[in-house]
C-alpha cells in the first residue's frame, strides 16, 4: 500500500494585524512560502500533482482559487493544479489530510497541503457580509449559533476556569514563544520580506506578535470583550491574535520519495475530523484527540510534542482538564496567543512547527489538534522518522 510521509514543512513568520505584511498580498505571501518549501527539497516542482490550500475568507484578494493563483505566482509549471478549501480554522490541517489521503489512495506521488490568510488585507467575516445575521434564519431557529468568543465564555463557565487561570496561561504562551525565538529553534520558518512601523523594508525572521515581557497586572486590566461589564473572563490578552501568514507541507509516497533521494521526516498514524456541539463549538478538540489517539494506538503519555491551537486559553485549559496531558509538552514554543492565528494558515503552520519541535527534542510521536467553528475539531498524529 502507498504510504504518505511528510517530506518538508514550512511556514512564514506570522505577522501581526497591520504589521509587516500589511502591503503584501495574500497570494504573494503564499507564493513565497511555496517557493521556500521547494527550495528545501531536491525535487522539481513539476512532480507536484496538486496543491491543496486552506483559506477561510475567500473574497477579494483571497478569492478566485487563491491556491491556483499562488502556485502560478510561485513559478510552478502550469500543469500543477491547485484547489482551495474552507474548513474554517482547521482549513490547512485539512489540506494536509487531503494531500496525504490522495497519496495513500495511490492517486498521487507528491502533493502539497498549504494555507494562507492575510487578515489585515482581507478581514475576518467579510465573506459573510460581516456577521451571523447573514446565516440561514431556519438554521438559526434550530440552533443557537453564537460568536466563538461567547462560546469560549461558556466553556470557561462549564469547566470552572477563572480569569486568572486564563491570563496566566496566556502569559506563559508568550514566555515560551519568546524563549524559542531567542534560542532560534524555529527551523520551519521561511524568512519573509515586509515593512517595519516606519514603512522601511525588512525581512521578518520571527513571529511578530510575541511579547518579550508580559505584565499580568496590565493583562488583568484588559476589558472582557464578549461579556462587557466585568461578567466575563475572555479578553484580547487570553485569546489568539489576529494575524497574517502562510504555510505549506510537502507530502509524498515513501518509496517513491526515497527513490528520488528525499528524506521522509514523519509518517501519519491518524487523521481525524469530528463534529460536536455547535453552540459551545470549540470543544471538539476533546473527542478529536481521543479518536486520533485511539486510531494511532497511543495514549497521551506516549506523546513527545503536542500542538493545540490557542484560539482561546479557555479551549486549551478545558481540553487539558479532560485529557490530562503533561503540560510541558503542550505548545512548548508557545501558541496562537503569542504568535497569532492566521485562520487558513494555522493548520499547516502548526504542523510545520510540530515537525521542527520533534526534531529539536529528538521526539517520536506528535499530536496536533484544532477547534473549528460551528462545532468541529480536527486532529493528526504523526511519528517522526529517525534516520
Amino acid at each position: 500500500m502507498p504510504e504518505p510521509v511528510i517530506l518538508e514543512a514550512v511556514r512564514a513568520p506570522f505577522g501581526k494585524r497591520g504589521g509587516a505584511y500589511r502591503q503584501l498580498r495574500p497570494d504573494s505571501l503564499l507564493a513565497r512560502v511555496l517557493q521556500g518549501l521547494m527550495e528545501r527539497v531536491p525535487l522539481d516542482a513539476s512532480c507536484i500533482e496538486d496543491v491543496v490550500t486552506g483559506c477561510v475568507t475567500q473574497v477579494d484578494e483571497q478569492g478566485a482559487n487563491i491556491g491556483r493563483l499562488a502556485t502560478l505566482l510561485a513559478g510552478f509549471p502550469q500543469q500543477v493544479p491547485a484547489v482551495t478549501l474552507d474548513r474554517m480554522c482547521g482549513s490547512s490541517q485539512q489540506a494536509v489530510h487531503f494531500a496525504a489521503q490522495a497519496v495513500a489512495a495511490g492517486d498521487m506521488a507528491y502533493a502539497i497541503g498549504a494555507g494562507v490568510e492575510n487578515m489585515t488585507r482581507v478581514p475576518m467575516f467579510s465573506s459573510i457580509g460581516g456577521g451571523f445575521e447573514r446565516l440561514n434564519p431556519d438554521l438559526l431557529a434550530q440552533r443557537e449559533l453564537i460568536h466563538q468568543g461567547e462560546s469560549a465564555e461558556r466553556i470557561a463557565d462549564k469547566w470552572g476556569l477563572s480569569r486568572l487561570a486564563l491570563d496566566e496561561y496566556a502569559a506563559e504562551s508568550h514566555r515560551r514563544a519568546y524563549r524559542a525565538w531567542q534560542a532560534a529553534h524555529h527551523s520551519e520558518l521561511v524568512p519573509m520580506p515586509g515593512l517595519d512601523a516606519e514603512g522601511e523594508a525588512v525581512v521578518l525572521h520571527h513571529d511578530e506578535g510575541i511579547r518579550p515581557e508580559v505584565d499580568l497586572k496590565r493583562m488583568a486590566a484588559l476589558p472582557t470583550v464578549f461579556r462587557p461589564g466585568g461578567d466575563g473572563v475572555v479578553t484580547a490578552g487570553n485569546a489568539s491574535q489576529i494575524a497574517d501568514g502562510a504555510s505549506a507541507v510537502l507530502v509524498g509516497e515513501r518509496r517513491r520519495a526515497e527513490a528520488d533521494g528525499l528524506r521522509p521526516r514523519a509518517r501519519f498514524l491518524a487523521r481525524v475530523v469530528v463534529g460536536d456541539d455547535p453552540t459551545l463549538q470549540l470543544t471538539a478538540v476533546i473527542p478529536a484527540t481521543r479518536l486520533a489517539l485511539q486510531k494511532a494506538g497511543l495514549s497521551m503519555q506516549d506523546l513527545d510534542w503536542i500542538e493545540i491551537n490557542e484560539a482561546f486559553a479557555a479551549v486549551v485549559l478545558a481540553w487539558a482538564q479532560e485529557l490530562k496531558p503533561a503540560m510541558e509538552k503542550v505548545n512548548p514554543w508557545g501558541g496562537a496567543i503569542a504568535h497569532g492565528h492566521p485562520l487558513g494558515a494555522s493548520g499547516a503552520g502548526l504542523m510545520a512547527k510540530m515537525i521542527a519541535g520533534l526534531d529539536a527534542v529528538d521526539g517520536q510521536f506528535g499530536l496536533q489538534t484544532m477547534c473549528i467553528g460551528h462545532g468541529m475539531g480536527i486532529a493528526t498524529v504523526v511519528e517522526r522518522i529517525r534516520t
